[in-house]
């Protein structure tokens, strides 16, 4: 008897500079295609983004795929796109049962299941819910009986009873062989292939603008470490991964636990490069471990600051101190750790004189990597009341964290897009200057090529273009950076 088919396809959305920096695997249909293999059903994984295919070449897939199934998943800023790749589905066999998961569809069910291409919405952490609704459907069973899913019936949204998250997070069928892995690099380290994994689950801070503390509830799941390990060691000999993002939101929740997990790499000397974020409180936490950071791999760490004075991230529940935040980064440079972080532009009692205390402190805090992002009200976000009035699109797409929504009390939206590009201007000309010192040849090749990403990025690129033209010495710097000598690995 033929197997049952299930198409996964994330939606075809770009914006920013993450897609600068690599092309990224889409962990969560990992292990959604797992669960489905769990069902019963073939799966296929199609990761349109990186392919940087439009809805026209979703639809020839499609075709030729002839799926039982379509799934997608969908954060604000892709849930439009989304929704199209559904849509075509239905368009190309109205019989195709679709599927869609994720943050926004989460909490925004009733609005998703609008969308007539829409069948069920897979609300929360969603392996084994996704397991479940298609064993149901298979066998013709009523959706009713399924945990964690919204549908339509008869015209209206019906939500079954909430899902407990899963236990123990190894216990996770994965299909890592459904991954094109020649898709997924690292720019900044050519010839690199660029993996990701999970070691923990969730976050339970309470950060007002944050939509993961909403999603997994304010709780947190660890792996086991030696799980971890197994399985990035299985990662390198199959696949030749040597490069990982662990994609938490805070994998280092549980010092105990995190130390296990740096002393089990150090003694597996895996020769696998580890890119990962986390709380400034733990880097100031662990300042005497932090050599094992390094020895363990770990080359580079996304720390979240979000602001630069005391009252903002009070505002927006931070539960950390500007001091914290510089001492975080200060560490992580001594120990030779490249840092990145990110500065929040656009509350409605931004000034210009705030943008401009904003980057003048960002400089010193130092980072390597410093990102300004425009705020982006969730619709769903614990602060989105208190947002709205000042939110002047109500297009999703936008919500990207680099397309301003929100005017300021005594700004434009103008000033604010101005703003967040001179911003990326300013401190990567100074930071220019200060990386050609950098005696370490790996830290300075890779900070020199991510410059050159981020600076000649479509974002930039794209926002100067509408702001006017490219400065001279912005061109001079990424000619000279082009200039510079290859990169070094570790």
């Amino acid at each position: 008897m033929t197997k049952s088919k299930i198409l996964f396809i994330t939606p075809p959305y770009h914006c920013g500079v993450v897609e600068a920096a690599g092309h990224w695997i889409p962990l969560t249909f990992v292990y959604l295609a797992g669960a489905a293999r769990k069902s019963g059903l073939e799966a296929v994984i199609y990761d349109a983004m990186t392919k940087r295919v439009t809805q026209d070449g979703i639809r020839k897939v499609i075709e030729e795929s002839k799926p039982d199934y379509v799934a997608t998943t969908g954060i604000t800023a892709t849930i439009l796109d989304a929704l199209e790749v559904l849509k075509v589905a239905k368009e190309i066999n109205p019989g195709i049962v679709t599927i869609i998961g994720g943050v926004h569809p989460t909490f925004m069910c009733e609005e998703t299941l609008q969308n007539p291409a829409v069948d069920y919405v897979v609300m929360g952490e969603g392996e084994k819910t996704l397991q479940e609704l298609l064993e149901c459907l298979e066998r013709k069973g009523s959706p009713s009986t399924v945990a964690g899913i919204a549908y339509r019936d008869k015209g209206q949204t019906i939500v079954t009873r909430s899902r407990a998250f899963v236990e123990d997070l190894d216990s996770l069928e994965t299909a890592w062989d459904l991954i094109e892995w020649n898709d997924y690099t690292l720019f900044v380290m050519p010839g690199s292939r660029l993996g990701a994994i999970n070691t923990s689950r969730g976050c339970d801070h309470d950060c007002k603008f944050c939509s993961q503390q909403k999603f997994w509830h304010k709780t947190w799941r660890g792996r086991q470490p030696v799980e971890v390990v197994a399985e990035l060691e299985m990662l390198k000999k199959r696949f030749g991964m040597d490069v990982v993002l662990f994609s938490d939101e805070y994998p280092t929740q549980n010092r105990q636990r995190w130390e296990a997990l740096l002393d089990l790499l150090i003694e597996k000397k895996l020769g696998i490069s580890i890119l990962m974020e986390t709380r400034p409180e733990d880097i100031v936490r662990d300042r005497d471990i932090l050599p094992k950071y390094r020895a363990a791999g770990i080359i580079h760490i996304y720390v979240g600051v979000e602001a630069t004075d005391q009252e903002t991230l009070d505002l927006i529940k931070k539960d950390v101190s500007v001091q914290i935040g510089m001492d975080a980064i200060s560490l992580l440079n001594q120990h030779n750790i490249i840092t990145e972080t990110s500065f929040i532009l656009g509350f409605p009692h931004e000034t210009k004189t705030s943008v401009e205390r904003t980057l003048r402190l960002s400089k010193v805090y130092n980072p390597d990597f410093a990102h300004y992002l425009a705020l982006a009200p969730w619709p769903y976000a614990d602060m989105y009341k208190e947002l709205e009035p000042f939110v002047v699109s109500k297009d999703y797409r936008k919500y990207n964290l680099i397309d301003p929504v929100i005017k300021p009390v005594n700004m434009t939206i103008e000033d604010i897009d101005s703003s967040i590009v001179n911003c990326y201007r300013v401190f990567y000309m100074g930071k220019l200057r200060e990386v050609l010192n950098v005696k370490d040849p790996f830290k300075r090749d890779y900070m020199l090529r991510s410059m050159k990403l981020i600076m000649s990025s479509s974002f930039i690129t794209q926002k100067l273009g509408k702001l006017g033209k490219m400065p001279p010495e912005m061109a001079e710097a990424i000619a000279a950076i082009s200039a510079a000598h290859p990169l070094s690995r570790p």
